[in-house]
């Protein structure tokens, strides 16, 4: 194998600097607007006059449209080439910031964000796939952890920036940002975006698309229902059901066409099949803490919004800087050494976050999720990196909506599972704890009897106020050590799912070094 300096000679990455930067800074953006928003709800349901179940739909109806335009990126890729789709999404996802921005009501304001969703979709696997054409698979780590920058870095910044801006100004500035920035890139992907790879018309398969619409935009739905409405909901179930029999359809379908809509032979190729299992279950590792964390700052510590994001700073900070350094280490060493010192970091710092109080000092909290971000940044794109190397280069777009796909219906599941947890487990504890909070238990009687007229002394209450202050006390702070006892053992199943990414790591190996060499990439990549 040449030298990666060598390689990057031969494939003359340097023109392509320019087309990299305007595509990563549009997906920086998609990926950020997923984030703010998260911080922003709780104004928006204030000034809407809407139901925190409704303004939910903010979130759920992006995650969905990202989920049902994913599995067709292969096909819009092919079709209609980078140039024409990468500016066709940006104008989407700009012309539904400035809707969301101005929206003089709650249904303005979820037709902005289906629109910024229909823009922000493909971004993703249209960059990642950019990356595939222009990077050759000995120097592909590198090529990655670039990507990474963008994919790690921006939802880990996301609540820290939409808390300072919401400090002193509306939820509006964070679209109007979004539709500023938005136009700016468009006009640059106007002057600097063209066309890489090989464009053909494949045929456009309704039956396969619409299957696959129905099919992953029900899953996707019932799983993001079944955290707060349960899994035995009629809702979730039927959900479910449709969406598990529309995806095996689309399947079904796929594996008989000549020429299909998202090809399903990439599971040939073992290393990919292996990297896209663990990216799976690291991402729902990974879902853990940027879920749990939030409740356990905001909800149960009372820390501002920009007091939660400054703590989670850090942490983004380094994975910012380490995501192409990881690429390079990638190029050097190859996925499983990698691999293996990221997700003991991640094990052992997640079992840390397995073990907090309500008297965890937030220095504690920083050091633990920083410690667990370097483990996360050496894991995300080296091991996406380890299987897409496999596959030959007809099959890299497919094998990259397959990869997204997974990976987003990996974080959905998570979330709905992890949520499922913690609040089964918060209402096990909050019962345990309760049984031994009864006025007909002697001890606890006198106990409560001494601590009610305590708080009537200090406060000068009248006493008979005070056992009815002293009691909501009492069960609010019940409510609180259950609640933390619930996320710990929400993060203890993190673990579990970061150990047997451990073991499957054990048996990733560098393709790079197959007998089968790769042919190092022409001069030219364009058309």
């Amino acid at each position: 194998m040449s030298s990666p300096d060598t390689d990057v000679d031969k494939v003359k990455i340097t023109p392509y600097i320019p087309l990299l930067s305007i595509c990563m800074m549009g997906m920086f953006l998609a990926i950020l607007n997923q984030t703010v928003l998260n911080v922003a709800i709780p104004r928006l349901i204030n000034d809407f006059g809407v139901s925190a179940n409704t303004a939910q739909w903010l979130m759920t109806g992006y995650m969905l449209v990202n989920g049902v335009l994913i599995p067709i990126s292969a096909f819009l890729m092919e079709t209609f080439g980078t140039r024409k789709l990468f500016t066709t999404s940006l104008l989407l996802f700009t012309a539904g910031s400035l809707i969301s921005g101005v929206a003089p009501n709650f249904p303005v304001m979820l037709a902005g964000r289906l629109i910024q969703a229909a823009g922000a979709g493909v971004m993703m696997p249209l960059v990642m796939n950019l990356i595939l054409i222009i990077f050759p698979p000995e120097i592909r780590g590198r090529g990655m952890g670039i990507l990474g920058l963008g994919m790690i870095f921006a939802p880990a910044v996301g609540p820290t920036l939409a808390g300072w801006i919401l400090e002193d100004h509306s939820w509006r500035v964070l679209f109007y940002g979004m539709f500023a920035l938005g136009v700016v890139i468009t006009i640059l992907a106007f002057l600097l975006v063209r066309d890489l790879g090989s464009l053909r018309k494949p045929p456009a398969d309704l039956y396969g698309m619409i299957t696959s619409v129905i099919g992953f935009g029900a899953l996707l739905y019932g799983v993001s229902e079944a955290g707060s409405k349960g899994w035995n909901s009629p809702e979730v179930v039927i959900s479910l059901g449709l969406g598990v029999f529309a995806i095996f359809l689309f399947v079904f379908r796929q594996l008989k066409q000549e020429d299909p809509l998202l090809n399903f032979q990439v599971f040939r190729y073992d290393m990919f099949t292996l990297s896209t299992v663990i990216n799976a279950i690291i991402t729902m590792a990974m879902f853990a803490g940027m879920f749990l964390l939030p409740i356990y700052l905001q909800n149960l510590r009372g820390f501002t919004p920009l007091e939660s994001g400054l703590l989670l700073l850090p942490g983004a900070l380094i994975m910012g800087v380490m995501s192409p350094i990881s690429g390079f280490l990638f190029d050097r060493l190859g996925p499983r050494p990698l691999a293996i010192v990221g997700l003991t970091i991640t094990a052992i710092t997640t079992w840390e976050l397995a073990h907090l109080t309500l008297e965890s000092s937030y220095a504690h909290v920083i050091w633990i999720y920083t410690v667990r971000s370097l483990g996360m940044s050496l894991l995300m794109m080296p091991i996406v990196t380890a299987g897409l190397n496999q596959l030959p280069e007809h099959l890299n777009s497919h094998g990259n909506a397959m990869s997204n796909t997974i990976r987003q219906v990996a974080g959905s599941v998570g979330t709905a599972l992890l949520t499922t947890i913690y609040t089964n487990r918060t209402s096990a504890h909050l019962a345990q704890r309760s049984e031994g909070m009864s006025l007909f238990d002697p001890g606890f009687a006198q106990s409560f009897q001494e601590g009610a007229a305590k708080l009537s002394e200090a406060t000068g209450v009248p006493l008979v106020q005070s056992k009815e202050l002293f009691a909501t006390m009492l069960f609010g702070e019940a409510g609180k050590q259950a609640a933390v006892s619930g996320i710990n053992d929400a993060f203890i199943w993190a673990v579990g799912f970061t150990l047997v990414g451990l073991l499957l790591c054990l048996f990733l190996r560098d393709v790079r070094k197959d007998k089968a060499k790769f042919k190092p990439l022409p001069q030219s990549v364009e058309n």
